[in-house]
């Protein structure tokens, strides 16, 4: 029982478009309070023509409830569902920064190459976040069972300062919070996704564990090795070609590296990490054993130099993720 009851309605004024999909818009806005308290955040909204079908609508509410006590470091923060004139919208954390997409094209731009380092750094983090996530347990103690199934490269953001951020839990799968239909359908985008989710599988947090190999497989040498012309391509691809030797793709990929990478893409589950906390320390000691290893504030310099010390303005890098805290087109 509540000690007791604070009655307050949120005000926010809409500052810009972010972002914009087919089935929903994101936008920058700022939060109002009392004695001219103002708060920057991204506000999530479903798409008109769609806030009157049920599903949408339920689902999008799912999402919102889902991460509502996933507070953590490593991912984008929510904090309100709100409704007004019948628009249901999720106030979130406000991520100054890029997404992976936008980052690996700026490099491509300016002919750079992610170094080794910061490229498993950032993987490091994902796998801070999802270990975190996968853990997660409900106010009755029991384990809420979360599989985020859309670990690519639209959903992790690099803050200009550095911090790397997991976002858009919009199809995770949950006890209790977000439907159910594995084996029903596929979710996810085809390039990432492991070979459990591309055989219509039931999944669960070693599905994870792949896609981020993928996200660092993809990091590493500049292209994703399971794309395809088409989704159906790409899961194809997924499920049956070869793994290749790392190391002999790019010589800055070290044997150890290598056999990192081989145990995250495992095709069979039961050969992967088995779970996400167990790949973080695998990382972690990659990266530390040997003496000083990456920061947030190495990464953070990094991308700031990358992008002239200050946050993309051309309007089409925003709208493809440059300060995009959701991927709002997809459900």
């Amino acid at each position: 029982m509540a000690l007791f009851t604070i009655e307050h309605a949120f005000r926010y004024e809409v500052v810009r478009l972010i972002a914009e999909g087919g089935m929903g818009i994101v936008y920058e806005a700022e939060q109002l309070g009392a004695h001219g308290f103002r708060k920057r955040i991204a506000m999530k909204v479903i798409r008109s023509q769609f806030a009157s079908q049920g599903t949408f609508v339920e689902n999008f509410i799912g999402e919102a409830k889902l991460v509502a006590d996933l507070i953590h470091t490593n991912i984008v923060q929510t904090y309100h569902l709100g409704e007004a004139g019948g628009q249901v919208f999720i106030a979130m954390e406000l991520i100054n920064g890029v997404n992976l997409d936008v980052l690996m094209e700026q490099q491509d731009n300016k002919k750079r190459q992610l170094p080794v380092d910061l490229a498993v750094f950032i993987v490091s983090r994902v796998a801070r976040g999802l270990s975190y996530a996968h853990a997660k347990r409900g106010a009755d103690g029991r384990s809420l069972g979360i599989v985020h199934r859309d670990v690519s490269f639209k959903n992790v953001m690099i803050a200009f300062e550095g911090d790397v951020k997991l976002t858009d839990f919009g199809i995770a799968k949950a006890r209790g919070f977000l439907p159910q239909e594995e084996g029903e359908v596929v979710v996810g985008k085809a390039d990432y996704m492991s070979p459990e989710q591309a055989d219509f599988q039931v999944t669960d947090g070693r599905s994870d564990i792949f896609s981020a190999g993928v996200v660092l497989a993809h990091l590493l040498l500049g292209t994703n090795i399971f794309h395809g012309e088409t989704p159906e391509a790409s899961r194809e691809r997924i499920l049956a070609q070869p793994i290749p030797r790392f190391s002999d793709v790019d010589g800055r990929i070290d044997g150890r590296l290598n056999g990192i990478l081989q145990r995250m893409l495992e095709r069979d589950p039961q050969k992967r990490y088995q779970t996400a906390e167990e790949l973080l320390g695998e990382l972690e000691r990659y990266l530390y054993e040997p003496g000083f290893g990456p920061t947030n504030e190495k990464l953070g310099l990094y991308v700031r130099e990358l992008f002239g010390q200050a946050v993309p303005r051309n309007p089409s890098e925003v709208r493809r993720g440059a300060t995009m805290v959701m991927n709002p087109g997809k459900r």
